[in-house]
């Protein structure tokens, strides 16, 4: 790589030079305005994992839940920061799997890849899980697949329409979450100051933050049991990685996205954690339902309680259609680069990789089949958001090793960047470190062992079809 690479191809038609697709005219296109890549990074932000996630969090970890999103969201933040540099290094990278690709070898973006479009294949079923169960508010009785299947017939169809529509669903639905987000911590302040006494007989205030036995109820194996939804709840902070191909000003909007994101954890996690905590105890808290619908239903406001369940209703409708926008461009991605089916590699007149699209979808139907087997959504939703853990662990895992590469190989580049990730070397081994511990973690728990049992399947399975691969091509078939 030398200081040519550092020029910005046209803002408006490219697509990344590859030795097998140099003649690929098919390109996406930078649909996506400052706007919607601002919203699209929050909106990926606020999703399932909190707002449904987190009731079982409370429940085994306490109010320590409120210590791990910090921890997570501190190391995951650098992964972010190694990842915006890395993309802006060089604008013909469209997403992390191509400058992985180009430091680590093709095995890596081939890895990456497959890896990350299963984690979102992944998301969105969990997200598909938890809609049936937010419907099952309104009416009991409804069997949670129908929702879950409407749903997604709707999202298929819009996406399949253009990728500034997708914008524009994802910039509305994100600014619903921002709102509902804030009033809802202004109500819970209120609540808070004013000393209110919900029917139960508990008082608002800050001080069930101390509660006995509310930081550690189950010791460090419940602080450590909270570990993992609250890794999932993280999927789509690296969105904005994904959509570096259709962003119009890369250099401007990715730093802010990135940068932003700290704050968003303040006070999407954190803040709004501590606020449910606050005036409802987290010994109160079921894991069947979301805390933020119970937090209502508790202060004995019903009608509200159906406003919020309809915000977190959206919320998983607005996740699940991150996860698809996600999918069907890593997917696309993959094509390009000869790493999976040319047929996914096709666009549609409107811009739209209408066959990745389709097949990603058909998995999602596949996966959220689960609730035929395992009607129960928190059971169902645990199982497979524990998988999209893991994958989030090893897709993080190899962005951050593609860093140290960069580092190593173009510290020329290094010193042009103007987005340096903050002491690059020394946090990307802690946060290696760190994603190592989670795996460890993963371990120590029963229904969660049983997913990292089964995990390296899927990575056989890739060496598998890598080593396929690579022989076709020494073929040179």
């Amino acid at each position: 790589m030398n200081e040519s690479n550092n020029k910005q191809p046209p803002q408006e038609d490219f697509v990344i030079s590859h030795p097998f697709n140099s003649n690929h005219e098919e390109k996406l296109e930078r649909s996506l305005s400052n706007r919607h890549i601002q919203l699209i990074a929050i909106g990926g932000a606020i999703g399932t994992g909190l707002f449904m996630g987190s009731g079982k969090t409370l429940s085994v970890s306490g109010t320590s839940v409120i210590l791990t999103y910090m921890i997570i969201g501190f190391f995951f933040f650098f992964v972010m920061r190694a990842m915006g540099e890395l993309l802006l290094s060089n604008l013909k990278y469209k997403s992390f799997t191509d400058f992985c690709t180009a430091y680590l070898g093709p095995w890596a973006g081939f890895f990456l890849g497959w890896s990350y479009w299963l984690s979102w294949v992944v998301a969105a079923i969990a997200d598909m899980i938890v809609i049936g169960g937010y419907m099952q508010y309104w009416d009991p009785t409804l069997s949670p697949w129908i929702p879950a299947f409407a749903t997604i017939f709707v999202l298929t169809v819009l996406n399949s329409l253009t990728v500034k529509l997708f914008g524009e669903m994802e910039f509305w639905f994100a600014l619903l979450k921002i709102i509902a987000i804030v009033l809802f911590l202004g109500v819970s302040l209120y609540l808070i100051f004013t000393h209110f006494v919900s029917p139960n007989g508990t008082a608002a205030s800050f001080s069930h933050l101390l509660d006995e036995k509310a930081m550690l109820p189950f010791g460090l194996s419940g602080f450590f049991a909270g570990f993992q939804i609250a890794i999932f709840s993280f999927i789509g902070i690296e969105l904005v990685g994904t959509t570096a191909a259709e962003t119009k000003d890369p250099h401007k909007s990715l730093p802010k996205a990135i940068n932003s994101i700290p704050i968003r954890i303040m006070l999407f996690y954190v803040a709004a954690l501590i606020c449910v905590v606050s005036v409802t105890s987290w010994s109160q808290i079921s894991t069947d339902q979301s805390p933020f619908v119970q937090f209502f239903t508790l202060i004995g406001i019903p009608a509200a309680a159906s406003l919020m369940n309809f915000v977190v209703a959206t919320s998983a409708i607005s996740s699940a259609n991150s996860g698809i926008f996600a999918t069907s461009r890593m997917l696309y991605g993959l094509a390009v680069e000869k790493d999976a089916d040319n047929k996914f590699a096709k666009l549609t007149k409107r811009k739209v990789p209408m066959n990745s699209l389709l097949f990603s979808m058909l998995l999602v139907v596949l996966g959220t089949s689960i609730l035929f087997i395992v009607p129960n959504v928190m059971t169902a939703f645990t199982i497979i958001s524990t998988f999209g853990s893991i994958l989030v662990i090893f897709t993080f895992g190899l962005i951050l090793a593609a860093y140290l590469s960069y580092r190593r190989k173009d510290p020329v580049l290094h010193e042009q960047s103007t987005y340096k990730m903050p002491l690059g070397i020394f946090m990307s081994w802690a946060t290696l470190a760190f994603l190592v511990f989670s795996l460890i973690i993963l371990a120590l728990d029963k229904q969660t062992f049983i997913a990292l049992a089964i995990s390296p399947l899927w990575f056989l399975a890739l060496y598998f079809f890598y080593s396929r691969r690579r022989k076709k091509f020494q073929a040179g078939l």
